[in-house]
């Protein structure tokens, strides 16, 4: 007898704006299929390549499926076999020891490997509130960007994603969404077929700015320049919205003589493009919104990676004030939506359990430095117990040479929840085997849409492996925490989360639930800034400015090159790198590199390159492309180091500086020297 699969509802959990609501085909307790769920309006029956594949990530042969103990030296990746019970006795019994002297000794370093509300921190929070663990500062993805957008509307809030189809000017800023935002991409075809013109900006030629009109390759940390150069051509022009600047925004008067400063010529010299090209992006932009016409900014994360991304996130999200772009609802500017979901962290998370107690606060961006550190003053107590969950900090953390150094301390006491045997995995003293999300339950918001997400279990957990809200319940049963709210279930945290804003039985019938947002959230003002009003000036960080990269990479300098290291297409940060067909798909770690600086170093194309400065060293194949300006290299990425060719990433070159605002990593802002591999 045939049996049709049953049918169950989720969401994607990474770290992508789209975060898609998914249907999973179950047949006597195996999932055959991942596929979008075509009830959802963003979703719309579509998933990227990389979702498309969550069954063959699953069910995996190298997926982790029982708790495991190092017998080998750290890094080796040697491990044998152990008994839960085993694992969390010693690994609570290690913790107990550190925390009696002081548990600021003890760190947590999670991140995006699920963006759920749950099983990213639903329990985990709580156990280390409860220990006095010191807090991780997360910063390495979007803080800088947070920071500048709070400091100018308030927080992170935007116009709805799904009134882009009806923009008639659209300028992608930083982001190669075919690739990293495929639902934005439709709307953005949609307005195309209505006549709409499409900008992008962004230093590499990606495969978005091939489908767009117009093109500014800009050099890396100049987009601040570049929009307050834009500002200069709206005023000179009058392509302004005098009634909405002098009711709705703050500081009008000092930012427009700070935009008088910056004229199209002086913009193009620090950008390194034509001035002509900025004339003509200001002019559309200007003349449309003029016309009355909805004109509308999708700005990522990419171009707040550098020193100033504070700064150029701010001059970004100042440009639709001026134009009058939020009147409409399909206008004004998307970075991020998530700080319109009414999530109720304290419920979620219980600070309370803290009682009194104020923890350092280690940053994640500055790990490798951090791990070295000995006891002191102003640092407090050396670290000596981490617990990774939701990342792989030895791969994404900044100059992962000292990342390395760090976790291969003998005295650190590592424990790693994985699905597969990582690069930081290999550093674990325990390695803690951890569901995938077709077997847990979880709740998500969304930072490219307003629709809130439920995901149910699909399977019974493979193997061994338990939820990371069901690990950390049971080391706080085993170091006798026995507050009541470690026996919370996953599906109460789930209800706990937007109780009160998101009707609960929905999400359990459709599996999402939109947010009650208005169309034009702030055609008559209303941001959620103290003044109620877009703030050109910040009382904390004044007006935005221009701030040249940290290492400005010049035909005379020692490192001439400079790189940005962007996602690989078919890989997630550095999920999906093991998933064969997709890293099949992607081939192997490349620099791409212009055609002129690949001939000035004899560099033939495929040749194995040399990338160097002064944090290390990292060898992989050249392709010369044309998605390389001159002077700018990429190091795609994020590749497991296991996988180089020297046992190294991308990574091993960016530095630990931290931006100007936010505290966030300056990946993009790396210069480096290149040379044919003669070795």
């Amino acid at each position: 007898m045939h049996l049709t699969p049953i049918q169950i509802r989720g969401a994607c959990p990474h770290d992508c704006p789209d975060t898609c609501s998914l249907v999973t085909e179950v047949q006597d307790g195996v999932a055959l299929k991942v596929r979008g769920n075509p009830a959802h309006a963003h979703t719309h029956g579509t998933l990227c390549a990389k979702v498309n594949r969550y069954t063959e990530r699953t069910y995996h042969s190298e997926r982790l499926l029982y708790p495991m103990k190092r017998v080998g030296a750290k890094g080796s990746g040697k491990f044998e076999r152990v008994s839960w019970d085993e694992a969390l006795s010693d690994i609570a019994t290690r913790l107990e020891q550190i925390a009696a002297v002081d548990p600021q000794a003890i760190l947590p370093y999670s991140y995006a490997g699920t963006m759920g509300l749950v099983q990213s921190e639903g329990i985990a929070a709580r156990f280390f509130h409860k220990l006095g663990a010191s807090f991780l500062d997360r910063t390495i993805c979007s803080s800088a960007g947070t920071e500048g957008l709070t400091h100018t509307l308030g927080g992170k809030v935007a116009m709805k994603v799904e009134f882009f189809a009806e923009s008639k000017l659209i300028v992608i800023w930083g982001s190669n969404s075919i690739t990293s935002n495929l639902h934005f991409w439709r709307y953005v075809q949609e307005a195309k077929r209505l006549g709409a013109r499409v900008w992008c900006i962004d230093p590499r030629r990606t495969e978005t700015a091939e489908k767009c009109h117009e093109h500014i390759q800009l050099l890396p940390g100049t987009d601040a320049a570049l929009a307050l150069a834009i500002m200069h051509e709206l005023i000179a022009h009058d392509w302004l919205d005098h009634d909405y600047i002098a009711q709705h925004t703050l500081g009008w008067a000092a930012l427009k003589q700070r935009a008088l400063l910056w004229n199209p010529d002086r913009a193009a010299q620090v950008c390194g493009v034509q001035a002509a090209q900025i004339k003509k992006l200001a002019q559309e932009y200007g003349e449309a919104a003029k016309r009355g016409e909805p004109v509308a900014i999708r700005l990522n994360y990419g171009m707040q990676r550098v020193r100033g991304g504070g700064n150029s996130a701010r001059a970004v999200a100042s440009l639709p004030a001026l134009v009058g772009a939020w009147k409409q609802r399909a206008g004004g500017l998307l970075l991020s939506s998530s700080g319109m979901f009414p999530v109720n962290r304290a419920a979620l998370y219980r600070p309370d359990l803290l009682t009194g107690k104020t923890p350092r606060t280690i940053n994640m961006s500055t790990i490798g430095d951090d791990l070295l550190r000995e006891t002191s003053t102003e640092f407090g107590s050396k670290i000596q117990a981490v617990i990774v969950y939701n990342s792989n900090p030895v791969a994404v953390a900044p100059e992962s040479g000292k990342v390395v150094q760090g976790f291969a301390r003998e005295d650190l006491f590592t424990v790693v929840l994985e699905h597969f045997q990582t690069d930081t995995a290999d550093y674990a003293d325990y390695l803690l085997p951890a569901t995938t999300q077709l077997e847990h339950w979880d709740v998500h918001l969304a930072y490219g849409h307003t629709d809130v997400m439920l995901n149910q279990p699909a399977i019974a957990p493979v193997g061994e492996a338990k939820p990371n809200t069901q690990i950390f319940r049971e080391l706080a049963a085993r170091m006798g925490l026995t507050e009541p709210c470690f026996s919370d279930s996953d599906e109460m945290l789930c209800r706990t989360a937007f109780e009160g804003a998101v009707d609960f039985e929905t999400l359990l019938k459709d599996g999402f639930a939109p947010l009650n947002v208005p169309d034009a959230p702030f055609a008559k003002g209303g941001f959620p800034t103290a003044s109620g009003k877009c703030e050109f000036e910040s009382k904390v960080h004044g007006l935005p400015d221009h701030l040249p990269n940290y290492e400005v990479a010049s035909s005379d300098a020692r490192y001439p090159l400079a790189m940005i290291s962007p996602p690989a297409r078919n890989f997630l940060n550095s999920t999906f790198v093991n998933v064969t067909s997709l890293r099949n798909m992607e081939g192997e770690p490349l620099l791409e590199i212009s055609a002129q600086d690949a001939a000035a170093r004899g560099i033939a194309d495929g040749s194995i390159v040399k990338i160097f400065n002064d944090r290390g060293t990292y060898h992989c194949k050249a392709q010369i492309s044309e998605r390389a300006r001159i002077g700018v290299v990429h190091g795609l990425g994020i590749w497991w180091r296991k996988m180089g060719l020297d046992g190294k990433n991308v990574n091993e070159l960016t530095s630990q500086r931290l931006t100007d605002m936010g505290r966030g990593p300056v990946f993009y802002d790396c210069a480096v020297q290149v040379s044919a591999d003669v070795a």
